[in-house]
């Protein structure tokens, strides 16, 4: 009963002082949603990542000079074809997919007055059975002739046909793009598209990725960079990846660790581990503004003694303990700091939901994280309020009585 007794006492000194009150949990309040906030748009991030990367089949992986070495990046350090044949050759049953990989090469192109900048990707041949997130929705997908032969084929993004052509079925249709510093006469064997996502919106409108043969990049000395490889996905990644990387340092002729490899889950770790660490530290910092809170219910709750003396003098003549008066003090210290959580938690998930809607990115809220900054949210409010709980408890009733 003296428990629920307090809780009424604390909340009639709260609506007694409501603009006091508020101004004493704004500290909370803004600690606790930018917190929420944060963590909700890391945790949101993370999801998208991930769902980027169930486009991708099961056992892909990279393979290219470490960069790590202090070896210059040479063309004899390249990738042939004899090197990609020889590890097909070696790994028939573990190899799905292996082709040199192109990436980077930008064409400025005009069709017309319309201009667009292409992004253009050396593939393979049916790339996209691998790359589950390429639908090709008019004509096809580069194949192994247009490898053989290094056709000048491309297969362009739907946004770029309809900018370019007005049309979603632009097959057939020609435009002039450089390649390698050499003008060439592409011709669109393929329209694609791929599922929303967060970089849908954060790419320029006038940009897009498209796919040609991988031949297409390599220039006349028909070597890579980079080999991309689909290995068997019932097989254990890493355990793969190390037998591929063996070979080719045997066929390289090169000491263990010139060359490494990536796989798809290494690329997913690490970037989710640079999301999860820049969300920690952003947090913490949104964190400081908690601290500040707990310093305004300390100083308001202080405040709040030296006015209410009289009230403790009277408490304590008809009765009330030492201990009583220290919890009824830490009591409304805690609830001012409770109802500024919820609050500042109500808020955090709002501004997480109109951050991301703006996305078209759907929010990832973590109960665990709302629950542990509520509970924190009341620590601080019992810590900062045990001091002038203290001095409140130690008042003399005598002199508290004088008090005007």
């Amino acid at each position: 009963m003296l428990f629920l007794e307090n809780i009424k006492l604390a909340l009639s000194a709260i609506k007694a002082n409501k603009l006091r009150s508020f101004l004493t949990m704004l500290g909370i309040i803004i600690g606790i949603s930018s917190v929420i906030s944060i963590t909700s748009i890391g945790a949101s991030a993370r999801a998208v990542i991930n769902k980027e990367f169930e486009g991708i089949e099961a056992g892909y992986m990279v393979f290219m000079q470490d960069w790590r070495s202090q070896e210059p990046f040479s063309f004899e350090y390249r990738f042939s074809w004899d090197d990609i044949e020889a590890l097909k050759s070696r790994f028939p049953d573990d190899i799905r997919y292996a082709e040199p990989m192109g990436f980077g090469y930008s064409s400025e192109v005009k069709v017309g007055r319309l201009e667009a900048t292409l992004s253009l990707n050396g593939v393979g041949a049916d790339y996209n059975k691998f790359m589950r997130s390429i639908q090709i929705i008019h004509g096809r997908m580069i194949n192994q002739s247009d490898v053989d032969a290094g056709r000048e084929n491309i297969v362009i993004d739907v946004e770029a046909a309809r900018h370019l052509f007005n049309r979603e079925n632009a097959v057939g249709s020609e435009f002039t793009a450089d390649i390698r510093g050499r003008e060439r006469d592409l011709m669109i064997v393929g329209v694609y598209e791929t599922p929303p996502s967060i970089f849908s919106g954060m790419v320029m409108s006038t940009s897009y990725e498209c796919y040609v043969p991988a031949t297409l990049l390599m220039g006349r000395d028909q070597r890579a960079r980079f080999i991309e490889v689909f290995a068997d996905p019932d097989k254990d990644p890493v355990a793969q990846a190390e037998a591929f990387l063996n070979y080719i340092n045997r066929i390289k002729d090169k000491e263990e660790g010139f060359y490494m490899y990536q796989t798809a889950d290494e690329q997913i770790a690490q970037i989710d581990t640079v999301l999860a660490t820049l969300s920690a530290a952003l947090g913490a910092i949104a964190a400081i503004s908690l601290l500040v809170g707990g310093i305004g219910i300390m100083n308001i709750m202080l405040v709040s003694v030296t006015e209410r003396t009289r009230e403790i003098g009277i408490r304590k003549a008809l009765g009330a303990r030492t201990k009583d008066i220290l919890t009824q003090f830490l009591i409304e210290a805690m609830i001012l700091s409770c109802i500024g959580g919820m609050i500042g938690t109500a808020l955090g998930i709002s501004l997480a939901g109109l951050g991301m809607s703006a996305f078209g990115i759907e929010v990832v809220i973590q109960p665990v994280m709302v629950v542990i900054t509520v509970i924190f949210s009341a620590g601080v409010g019992l810590f900062f309020g045990i001091f002038p709980a203290r001095k409140a408890a130690k008042l003399d009733p005598i002199e508290s009585l004088r008090y005007e």
